[in-house]
């Protein structure tokens, strides 16, 4: 069984210019780079995103995703153009500023709306648009998650993964299990407890749980190393590969698995 591939996200090294994050990223034997837009692509250059795009395939990477920060307000077409002039396959947005819980219908309504918008947008370019799970927004509860997807109901919405702030490892692939059909690509980070950044492998039965859980080909994106070190995105790469590795089994849920034997 093929292993996912292992990127890692610009934003890990968030303030260094491309020319180190692609050295890095490939010194680490990373193969592709998610470029984020609150520094390296910004949304509105497309010439900058064009440059990157070509450093990076340069490189021998690939470019896994445009990293966006679009949270489905205001107009959509400076992302797109950034995403097709780095060459993305997927653009990555936020459901909106407010958390599930807090928003009203109306809210609700307008980010549906605005996530259609650039899927139709983007899909005229073939690429694919993937919401984040992130806490106050409308994915912050996979069943929102859910919901949104049903109302934006675009062939190329789809969603990301990484494990919630603060839920133990259990409830964390709990979510992983409810998305997993419409999961794209995963964050890879050890938080624990709340923000606090550990190595990947001190939550080594999350992430080994989680890649048993991964179909082959999807995205697995290094990203928040502890300290924002790039000496250690090297060794984290190492050890997300040997996770991958290890613990791919197709996509089958834990109760198949068990039934297998």
């Amino acid at each position: 069984m093929t292993a996912p591939r292992a990127g890692l996200c610009s934003v890990t090294l968030r303030r260094h210019p491309v020319a180190d994050v692609v050295a890095v990223a490939a010194g680490a034997g990373l193969a592709a780079i998610e470029w984020a837009g609150d520094h390296h692509v910004p949304p509105g250059d497309p010439a900058t995103a064009a440059e990157v795009g070509a450093r990076t395939r340069d490189a021998g990477l690939a470019v896994a995703a445009y990293g966006s920060y679009f949270r489905c307000t205001g107009p959509a077409g400076a992302t797109v153009a950034a995403a097709a002039a780095l060459g993305a396959p997927r653009i990555r947005i936020w459901a909106g500023t407010t958390g599930s819980a807090d928003a009203a219908p109306d809210e609700r309504a307008a980010v549906a709306a605005a996530a259609r918008r650039i899927c139709d947008e983007a899909g005229g370019h073939g690429i694919t648009v993937a919401f984040e799970c992130h806490g106050n927004t409308l994915t912050d509860t996979p069943a929102s998650a859910l919901a949104l997807l049903a109302d934006v109901d675009r062939p190329n919405a789809a969603m990301y993964w990484q494990p919630p702030n603060d839920l133990p490892d259990a409830a964390a692939l709990g979510t992983l299990e409810t998305l997993l059909p419409h999961i794209v690509a995963v964050h890879a980070f050890s938080w624990w407890p709340g923000t606090h950044r550990l190595r990947l492998d001190e939550r080594h039965h999350l992430w080994h749980a989680a890649a048993a859980l991964l179909p082959a080909g999807i995205d697995v994106l290094l990203e928040f190393v502890p300290g924002d070190d790039p000496a250690l995105v090297a060794p984290e790469a190492a050890a997300l590969r040997r996770i991958l590795t290890r613990g791919t089994s197709g996509g089958r849920s834990p109760a198949a698995r068990r039934a297998a034997g």
